[in-house]
């Protein structure tokens, strides 16, 4: 029988455990959580802050499921402060005590990047990273009045929560120190859309930095080096970092986006280690270089990997493209493979096309517009990436997604045979049309 410890009972950690588990139901998987959340789901937060979805569904599965019916050693409120050589050390409610492994899985994620700046351990100052964070905003938002909200960083959580606290009738106010939102993930023809849609609804504040939080038993205020905005409650929303540390000590070799390196099976540069989910870095699929893309269907499947592998059936992780999407409130945003940023950045040559279309026929009644945008190889012309604005992104998104895994020309995007109903779709579907703008 062989001994498993996982670092983190998240996505990725709750994967391993149960794959391994599944492939060898004898062997002993314990997970090790900091929190008493587990298999959750911090995509959600927003959601639960906006009020319309219950906290406690942001746990995929209750730990019952895997102690039960997995059979998972399950240690909720874990801390594991010290690995090495064939053991880890774990503080938990009971005191400390150390639990020898086989193999070992790094599964512990990422943590905000918080702002060194005066003020941010004042009442009412938050960041919206796990589960506990949403029941905190919640409870401060329930005991205390709550109409002006300041949220710092312009990603998809600092939007997200822009969403979550405006649909609430808040007074929100953003502030991004770029020049635009969602600078580093989207070209500027697709942020330009969803900007004006968010000027419409908060004030967003673009190329400011923050400098203080200021208050006296709670925040009252946040300042800028552009101006100050009255603060009930501040969502710091400026990124995350993977969580290394513990790898260090055991001498894992830290990649360079500063995750964990990982091979195709997860496994680190130390035997019988492995690393899976936010804390690991991967490879791009088109580029082929080191990326750390910390999202949530690529943790998942990294798990399932790694679990594989450690229990003996050999499976490997090809690797990322970076598909996510978002919205606020109407306004949809997505992408899938480079934006010609990136593109360009990688060396490539490249021609684009940006497009407005529709997503129904004229006559059929709900048509709503949709922003593309397609970037393609000069030489090869490969798809390299797309990205999309406006209403019903999702299903162009996947489909663009599936594209690029396989290597598509824009000459096979474009004889795709996609579906056409006038209640679903135009004849010339989106994609199709930027296919054929993209030209073959």
């Amino acid at each position: 029988m062989k001994r498993v410890v996982i670092i983190g009972g998240g996505a990725a950690g709750m994967s391993t455990a149960s794959r391994v588990k599944k492939l060898k139901p004898e062997w002993d998987v314990k997970v090790f959580e900091a929190t008493e959340w587990v298999s959750h789901a911090p995509c959600g937060i927003p959601y639960v802050v906006e009020g319309i979805s219950p906290t406690e569904k942001l746990m995929h599965y209750p730990p019952e499921v895997f102690i039960k019916k997995r059979g998972i050693d399950l240690h909720l409120k874990a801390e594991v402060i010290e690995v090495d050589q064939g053991y880890v050390r774990v503080r938990e409610e009971n005191g400390e005590k150390s639990y020898e492994w086989d193999y070992l899985v790094f599964a512990n994620g990422a943590s905000p990047r918080v702002p060194a700046v005066e003020g941010i351990t004042l009442e009412g100052v938050f960041k919206a990273d796990l589960p506990p964070d949403a029941v905190a905003i919640r409870e401060y938002m329930e005991k205390n009045v709550v109409e002006n909200v300041v949220i710092i960083g312009g990603g998809y959580i600092g939007v997200e929560m822009a969403e979550a606290f405006s649909a609430q009738g808040k007074n929100v106010t953003l502030i991004e120190r770029g020049e635009r939102v969602m600078k580093r993930a989207f070209d500027r023809e697709i942020t330009d859309v969803l900007e004006e849609e968010m000027r419409k609804r908060i004030n967003l504040r673009t190329e400011e930095i923050l400098m203080r939080i200021e208050g006296e038993d709670r925040v009252e205020k946040v300042i800028t080096d552009a101006g100050d905005y009255k603060a009930d409650l501040v969502i710091l929303a400026t990124g995350i970092k993977p969580n290394v540390e513990l790898a260090k000590q055991i001498g894992v070799r830290i990649g360079e986006t500063g995750a964990i390196w990982t091979n195709e099976r997860m496994q680190t540069s130390v035997e019988n280690v492995y690393a899976a989910g936010d804390v690991a870095e991967t490879k791009h699929l088109i580029t082929g270089r080191r990326v750390w893309i910390p999202l949530a269907p690529a943790g998942n499947k990294m798990g399932y990997v790694a679990g594989s592998n450690i229990a003996g059936k050999e499976l490997h992780f090809p690797g990322v493209l970076g598909t996510s999407v978002t919205k606020f409130f109407e306004v949809e945003i997505g992408k899938t493979g480079l934006t010609e940023v990136e593109a360009i950045k990688e060396g490539y040559d490249v021609r684009t096309a940006f497009i407005k279309a529709s997503t129904r026929p004229h006559y059929y009644p709900g048509a709503r517009p949709i922003w593309l945008k397609g970037v393609v190889d000069n030489e090869t012309n490969r798809l390299l990436g797309v990205q999309a604005v406006g209403a019903e992104i999702l299903p162009r998104i996947d489909t663009a997604a599936a594209m690029l895994t396989a290597g598509f020309t824009t000459k096979d995007a474009f004889f795709t045979d996609l579906a056409y109903a006038p209640p679903f779709a135009p004849v010339w579907d989106p994609l199709i049309v930027l296919a054929r703008v993209l030209k073959f």
